[in-house]
């Protein structure tokens, strides 16, 4: 089970497990209802590294990317559902439109994201390459999405 901590807590915890010789991988989004997409993805995630850290956009970097309707599930919620699982270590919370500051102040060693991105458009992509890290991409799960799940509650409750 995950801890949720600030950034520089988790900068400090994850340079003494760094010490200790853990690979550690970061990957980040908005998670707004959790589905077997995501849990699926965060699964295959954590097989590339020691250690799996959760960037979680804030609720107000959520309305940012997502529009004012976002997020359905707010950062505290969101946070302590993905710490719950059992393959996440850390889950921080960041309030910038992207993570790369945090990428930046974290230096994991492996920066993962969905198939639904190419490698040359994942943010911090060339920060993580100078220190000798590489980019994952991890298949995405076809038609499993939150934009998905709320389609399908608006046309089944919300009809006209």
């Amino acid at each position: 089970m995950g801890i949720i901590l600030e950034r520089r807590a988790l900068q400090t915890k994850l340079e003494a497990l760094r010490k200790e010789g853990k690979i550690i991988a970061l990957t980040n989004g908005c998670f707004d209802i959790i589905h077997v997409g995501h849990v699926r993805y965060l699964k295959e995630a954590k097989k590339t590294a020691d250690i799996l850290v959760l960037a979680l956009n804030s609720d107000s970097s959520v309305r940012a990317i997502k529009g004012d309707k976002r997020p359905l599930v707010g950062e505290e919620e969101r946070a302590e559902i993905l710490a719950s699982l059992e393959f996440i270590d850390f889950v921080t919370i960041f309030n910038e439109l992207t993570p790369l500051e945090l990428i930046i102040d974290l230096k994991p060693d492996i920066l993962i994201k969905g198939g639904d991105w190419s490698e040359e458009k994942v943010v911090g992509r060339d920060e993580i390459k100078k220190w000798g890290g590489r980019v994952a991409i991890i298949p995405e799960v076809k038609g499993k999405s939150t934009t998905n799940i709320v389609e399908k509650i608006k046309k089944l409750y919300f009809p006209n």
